[in-house]
C-alpha cells in the first residue's frame, strides 16, 4: 500500500506546456512550502531506519575504517610456517622444552599444509564444474531479472498508451466544456457589466430627479 494517497489531474498529452513565467511561479510555491532542511532530512511519512547493532568487533573495524587506520591484527601466518629448530651451544644439552615447542608448531604446520593440499586437490578436480554451475545460476538469474525489466517496461508502456489514448480521444470534449466555460464566464462578466451600468444610471436618474425637485 503506498504512503501517499493522490491522484495527478494533469493531462500531459493534450495540456500545453506551462509558460517560463508560470513554472517559475509554480517552482516559487513549491519552495515556500519546503523546509529549510528537505535537501538532508527524510520525508515526514517515511518510517525512521531502525539503529543499527553491530558487535564489538563489527563496531571496532567499522570506526577503523572510518578513521582510516591500516589494518592490524588478524590472523598471525607465522604459526604455520615451518619453525626453525632451536639453537643450541656444542657443549649444553637439548632443552626438551624448547624442541616440544617446535615440534608442535612443525606438526600445525604440517596439517595446515596437508589441509590445504587436500583442498587444492578438491579445487583442481571439482572446481572447474562448480565454477561453471555457478556461472549457470547465475546467467539463470540474469535472464529472469532482465525478462522481469522487460515485462516492466512493456506494461508502463501499455499503461502510458493507453492513457495517451484516452486523453486524445477526450480532447474535443474538453476543449469543447473548455470553451463552453469561457462563454459562460464571459457571458457573466457582461451581464455583470451591464448591472453596474444600469446602477450607475439608475444612481444618476435618483440624482439629477433630486436637484429638479431641490429647485
Amino acid at each position: 500500500m503506498p504512503l501517499i494517497n493522490e491522484s495527478h489531474d494533469s493531462l500531459p498529452y493534450i495540456d500545453a506546456a506551462p509558460s517560463v513565467q508560470a513554472r517559475a511561479n509554480a517552482e516559487k510555491l513549491i519552495a515556500a512550502e519546503l523546509s529549510a532542511d528537505y535537501q538532508s532530512s527524510a520525508h515526514p511519512l517515511i518510517p525512521e531506519f531502525p539503529e543499527p547493532k553491530f558487535s564489538a568487533l563489527i563496531q571496532q573495524e567499522i570506526e577503523r575504517k572510518e578513521a582510516g587506520s591500516p589494518l592490524t591484527g588478524g590472523i598471525d601466518l607465522s604459526r604455520y610456517e615451518a619453525p626453525e629448530p632451536p639453537v643450541r651451544s656444542a657443549d649444553s644439552a637439548p632443552n626438551l622444552d624448547e624442541w616440544s615447542q617446535t615440534l608442535r608448531k612443525a606438526y600445525t604446520a604440517s596439517s595446515h599444509l596437508s589441509s590445504r593440499h587436500e583442498n587444492l586437490s578438491l579445487l583442481e578436480e571439482s572446481g572447474k564444474n562448480a565454477w561453471l554451475i555457478g556461472n549457470s545460476q547465475l546467467e539463470e538469474i540474469l535472464r529472469a531479472l532482465e525478462k522481469e525489466l522487460a515485462e516492466s517496461k512493456e506494461a508502463a508502456e501499455n499503461v502510458n498508451k493507453q492513457r495517451k489514448i484516452a486523453q486524445e480521444s477526450s480532447q474535443g470534449e474538453i476543449t469543447g466544456l473548455e470553451e463552453s466555460w469561457r462563454r459562460g464566464v464571459g457571458a457573466i462578466l457582461d451581464v455583470e457589466l451591464a448591472a453596474e451600468k444600469l446602477r450607475v444610471d439608475i444612481l444618476e436618474q435618483r440624482r439629477q430627479f433630486a436637484q429638479q425637485h431641490a429647485r
